[in-house]
């Protein structure tokens, strides 16, 4: 089919100017959507093309005047289609599919034009998941669930329709409508599953519901505002033709009675069709609770008995439980016989349905670059609060790349990345989430765009004291050459930031660094960094911190019970594996003339120290603990500022290597 559609296509701007793949992405309506891209910019999209072939297919059979009659409804057929390619794209709203190429007719008689890309149609996604609930379609399902960009490469569908899907994009579609109701003065005449487009963006416009299918959009009866789309007549687009596929018709299963029974163009009855709409999304399978098969008397006949009319006694006719919300405050005031009553785009937008945290979170990251920064702090704040209560594939695809895209906000890098890592440790998936989204925006920020001049900048380190906080959950959802590549650089701008408390943060990192490294990035990368900032620093914080990055280095532990003498600065609790510790030799040659070289006479140096000389006494040769160790811990432990406990520590350690060389040497 799609071969003998490209075979009709002549030299056009769309052909000259975009690849096309013939593996098809969806089907809305009458319309095969299939992967494009821009030649020059490289821009993915869609290309919407309609054969002509297939209506031609249902002629066979027909006598002359029946064939010339067949003829006349197809050439209305395509002027409706070209009508609505041209009427997409001269509606400009966020809700309503962006028309990038317009309309051109194919040498066979179709039609073409080039959109924002989609991965899927409404009603596609509802067969699919008739087809997962039935059991069936297994057979197919690579076909159906596995999209191909213009490029040919396959990649799987992740689309989902689960509550927030349902809210978040009823509530693009009533704005849509309130667009077209408001602002354009059209009603849309055909509001079906077929009729709306999941788009393929990323961020918080990601999977948006986009309004289609207007091919049997009017100007609205009431409406003074001039337009340039033709108004349809109710009782043509309502005969049915048996000789025309459905797809080409307008479909009275989700048509208003203003148009059956009333002929009016009005605009609450879109709304009476969006009633039905929401009812085929929880009904099983899938379909509005009207079911005519394009009988208009059929349709009548529904509409002269309370029981065959969807209401709050027979749960509007849905197989499947509807949620409260709908039924109690929506439904009854969408799908009610008088107009008047019926709530309008903009009363939907207000209902009960939307009055929820999970929506109302979706709502504020959709407008997040018009919130202040005030309003933008106090929402990431509050968001740690409720992520708990999110569905875990909600904030994995919706809530984790929204927050992402808005890292681009440097004041608000700290509060956004707070979320993320929240985000990563409630994810059962998180390493995956972590290394695809979450590692390359941390290179991104805090290796590829640091300046090079080391200068301050408070809204950075923010975010970078969040980053080595969390090294404990990076490290459980990356390892090996990701960290050591991507993780193990941010890791080394903080030891090297000239804020001492990013400093101190880092050092006390090492027992969720080492782990994840292999002994040469120790001894070669790791440790040349901190003893270059043991020597250089003057704070006592960092002197004794650097310390404790020894012991933890040389495979030791810092005793949780101990004292460092540094209020408020706890201590590490995790030590160290045996196959992180560096080896004998560095212990000898290079940290301990680190030790012997500190000036400072400060009891909690001095008790740093002697941790240090404790794990490296016991392992270094004797005749080294005798020469270089036990000389340093006698000049230390007369120092005049070490009350008598510290002493006794001291001498402790003293007698304890004496006796270790005093039998070796025995």
């Amino acid at each position: 089919m799609f071969a003998n559609a490209l075979k009709s296509i002549s030299a056009t701007n769309i052909s000259a100017n975009y690849t096309v793949s013939s593996t098809l992405t969806a089907t809305a309506g009458p319309w095969k959507i299939y992967p494009a891209k821009n030649k020059k910019t490289g821009k993915e999209c869609s290309a919407f093309v309609f054969d002509r072939k297939s209506l031609d297919a249902h002629r066979s059979g027909l006598s002359r005047a029946e064939a010339a009659e067949f003829k006349r409804a197809a050439d209305a057929v395509v002027e409706r289609l070209k009508k609505e390619a041209s009427a997409i794209a001269k509606l400009r709203h966020p809700s309503i599919l962006e028309v990038v190429e317009p309309v051109e007719e194919t040498r066979g008689g179709g039609l073409q034009f080039i959109a924002e890309a989609v991965t899927a149609s409404l009603s596609g996604l509802l067969q699919e998941k008739d087809d997962q609930e039935r059991g069936g379609g297994v057979g197919g399902r690579a076909s159906r669930y596995v999209t191909e960009d213009a490029d040919g490469n396959r990649r799987r569908r992740e689309l989902e329709i689960d509550e927030l899907e349902i809210q978040k994009g009823l509530l693009q579609v009533s704005k849509a409508l309130e667009f077209m109701h408001d602002n354009a003065g059209l009603v849309h005449g055909n509001l079906t599953p077929d009729a709306i487009l999941i788009n393929a963006k990323a961020g918080p416009s990601r999977s948006d519901w986009k309004l289609s299918g207007l091919a049997f959009c009017s100007p609205l009866e009431s409406s003074t505002a001039q337009s340039s789309i033709q108004p349809i007549n109710l009782r043509e687009v309502l005969r049915h033709n048996p000789n025309l596929p459905r797809t080409v018709q307008l479909n009275i299963d989700y048509t208003s009675p203003d148009f059956v029974l009333d002929n009016n163009l009005t605009a609450s009855a879109d709304m009476f069709s969006l009633g039905l709409l929401i009812i085929s999304l929880y009904n099983s399978p899938h379909k509005s609770p009207l079911s005519c098969s394009g009988s208009l008397s059929s349709y009548q006949r529904v509409f002269q008995s309370s029981q065959s009319v969807p209401s709050s006694s027979n749960n509007f006719l849905s197989s499947r439980p509807l949620p409260k919300e709908l039924t109690n405050h929506v439904l009854p005031r969408l799908i009610t016989r008088r107009p008047a009553q019926r709530m309008t785009a903009s009363e939907f937008q207000q209902s009960e349905f939307f009055n929820n945290i999970l929506v109302s979170t979706i709502r504020f990251l959709d407008a997040f670059p018009a919130k202040t920064p005030n309003e933008k702090s106090q929402f990431l704040r509050g968001l740690m609060k409720v992520l708990p209560s999110f569905p875990k594939s909600v904030m994995e695809k919706k809530l984790l790349p929204a927050l992402l895209d808005e890292l681009k906000d440097k004041e608000l890098i700290s509060l956004i990345l707070h979320n993320v890592f929240k985000i990563i440790e409630l994810l059962p998936s998180g390493r995956r989430a972590f290394g695809s989204k979450v590692r390359p925006s941390l290179k991104e920020i805090f290796v590829t765009n640091v300046k090079q001049a080391q200068e301050k900048d408070p809204a950075r380190d923010a975010g970078l004291m969040v980053v080595i906080e969390q090294l404990p959950i990076i490290g459980d959802n990356c390892a090996g050459k990701e960290f050591k590549d991507d993780i193990l650089p941010i890791v080394f701008n903080a030891l090297e930031s000239p804020t001492p408390s990013l400093v101190d943060a880092a050092l006390r990192s090492l027992p969720s660094v080492l782990p994840q490294l292999d002994f040469s990035t120790i001894k070669n990368e790791l440790f040349p960094v901190i003893a270059t900032i043991f020597s250089r620093t003057n704070s006592l914080a960092i002197k004794v911190r650097g310390l404790q990055a020894f012991v933890t280095l040389c495979g030791g532990s810092n005793d949780p019970g101990g004292e460092d003498g540094l209020d408020g600065l706890a201590p590490q609790k995790k030590k160290a594996t045996s196959s992180s510790a560096l080896d004998k030799f560095t212990m000898q040659e290079k940290i301990v003339p680190l030790i012997k070289a500190i000036k400072t006479k400060e009891p909690a140096v001095m008790m740093a120290a002697l941790n240090v000389l404790r794990v490296v006494g016991g392992v270094a040769d004797a005749d080294f603990v005798a020469l270089e160790i036990l000389p340093v811990l006698w000049s230390m432990s007369l120092g005049p500022l070490l009350d008598l406990k510290q002493f006794q520590a001291f001498m402790e350690l003293i007698k304890s290597l004496s006796s270790r060389v005093e039998e070796e040497q025995t």
